[in-house]
């Protein structure tokens, strides 16, 4: 049966995937951004929705002062004896949690707080009834694979923690998950740092607390000599098995805009596993493609279309925040969302006023409409194509010593470049369009189909490659700074075909 990888775009790294029933149940990490750890729902392993979010509230996920790529690492999601788990790493914030839920969608628990260090955690629940908890760990100057015994509605230790594996001597072994199959335990790890040298790789034991031996085909899964290919960075994988007794592999990896450059994120993808003389065989050993075929997946079974144009009646699942929001400067009604601005700028690790949503596609349009309520001296409001505080392109509507002008500015490292600047006495209609390459800026008045440039700017400088130890991706953001309240009428987010 034929699918398209990624099968959930944009920026969605580390995923992690349950089963229950027939219902599938993903998670992915979500850093500096609230609320976290998106929960994604799928019948058929191919076509996602977004259902909510496992830390919604901020007596959950504290995130405030949170550096750029600090916050969330790496959920894991599993499901046992009616209840769901889930079990993450806030690096910036209180360290390893469990939170539990009935229902995937929420609500669930607050956090109870692991005593073991390291990230990537996870859980596994053994036919005895005993469950354990892995990440990673440091041992004379080594990282490995460390477990404990837990109980995962308290959090209370119920053994020390031991090192289970090194990894094949990979660099940063990481994204441990164990399964039993059959008489065998297998511990799944990532190695090779979440780069072009990413890969997954796998041992067993006869017992979950080792000695275990490594597939003697390891890497089961990696990118890293792919000559031909524009998906990279290949790992930090999971398994499910299906209803029929077929076994999935979900994993993440990049797909490059240009050469060595992505910044859409990791996304997910997913591929088929089998298994030979005891051991996983992930794609027939062979690369993962944006076109697969796969027999043995579920009838398709897609989820309604989300229309083009948001009216931001009220704040839908596809949106989020920087870091924990002041609630009051965002409000929802008949002629859609209302900013007012907090005292937090884009840049630093503040708050701003800011609602976003991932770019999914490579090729895209996106609009809004912006009339100012309130803009004092140097307030602003707009919308940007986000990667971090120190990475973003704005197109804004402010008041500086000319008077109200409509500007683009770009911010780059430590270069901030306005490269337009032109009056204004009215609201206006912001568009960015996007290639793999270059995003076009333009505007119109309200009332008017005539768009005029205004200037653009490359995709690569607002890439991963482009930004010191960062594991997000591009994200739109709407946006009220300084002395201003506004009103944004509408957003368009509509997927264009790319040019060959």
């Amino acid at each position: 049966m034929h699918y398209q990888n990624p099968i959930i775009p944009g920026f969605n790294p580390d995923p992690s995937i349950t089963r229950k029933g027939d219902d599938y149940y993903l998670v992915t990490s979500s850093f500096e951004f609230f609320p976290g750890v998106p929960v994604y729902h799928s019948r058929d392993l191919t076509h996602w929705h977004r259902i909510g979010h496992a830390l919604d509230r901020e007596s959950q996920l504290a995130l405030r002062g949170a550096r750029a790529s600090g916050g969330i690492y790496a959920p894991t999601i599993r499901y046992h004896q009616g209840m769901f788990y889930m079990t993450t790493t806030n690096v910036t914030g209180g360290g390893n949690l469990i939170v539990h839920a009935q229902d995937p969608a929420g609500p669930w628990s607050d956090p109870v707080w692991i005593e073991q260090d390291g990230i990537d955690p996870s859980l596994f629940f053994d036919e005895d009834g005993k469950v354990y908890f892995t990440s990673t760990q440091y041992d004379h100057q080594r990282q490995g694979i460390g477990m404990c015994q837990v109980d995962p509605l308290t959090g209370q230790k119920l053994s020390d923690t031991r090192i289970l594996w090194y990894g094949t001597g990979g660099r940063y072994p990481e994204a441990p998950h164990i399964y039993r199959v059959g008489a065998w335990y297998y511990l799944m790890i990532a190695e090779g740092g979440t780069e072009f040298g990413h890969m997954v790789t796998i041992a067993r034991s006869q017992s979950p607390w080792g000695p275990y031996q490594g597939c003697p085909h390891n890497p089961i899964l990696t990118h890293r000599d792919g000559m031909f290919t524009r998906i990279a960075g290949v790992g930090h994988a999971d398994l499910v098995q299906d209803p029929q007794g077929g076994w999935w592999m979900v994993c993440l990896g990049y797909r490059l805009s240009q050469m060595f450059f992505h910044h859409l994120g990791r996304e997910v993808f997913l591929a088929p596993v089998q298994w030979e003389d005891g051991w996983p065989v992930v794609n027939q050993g062979r690369l993962l493609e944006e076109e697969m075929d796969a027999p043995g997946l579920p009838d398709p079974a897609p989820w309604p279309q989300p229309p083009v144009r948001d009216f931001l009646m009220e704040r839908g699942r596809e949106w989020f925040f920087l870091r924990n929001p002041r609630e009051e400067n965002y409000r929802f009604g008949v002629e859609g969302m209302t900013l007012t601005a907090g005292e937090d700028g884009l840049d630093g690790t503040g708050a701003p006023t800011m609602l976003l949503r991932r770019q999914e596609h490579f090729a895209m349009r996106t609009e809004t409409e912006v009339s100012p309520r309130r803009l004092g001296p140097g307030g602003r409001c707009g919308m940007t194509l986000f990667y971090n505080g120190e990475h973003h392109y704005d197109l804004y509507l402010t008041q500086n010593q000319q008077g109200y002008r409509l500007q683009l500015t770009k911010t780059v490292a430590d270069i901030v470049v306005t490269t337009a600047d032109i009056p204004w006495d009215a609201a206006a209609r912001l568009r960015i369009e996007a290639d793999r390459d270059v995003y076009r800026f333009s505007y119109a008045w309200p009332g008017s189909e005539d768009f005029t440039p205004l200037g653009s700017g490359v995709t690569r400088l607002l890439s991963t490659e482009a930004t010191p130890l960062s594991f997000t991706g591009v994200v739109i953001g709407l946006f009220a700074t300084g002395d201003c309240e506004a009103v944004f009428r509408y957003f368009d987010y509509e997927p264009q075909e790319e040019k060959p």
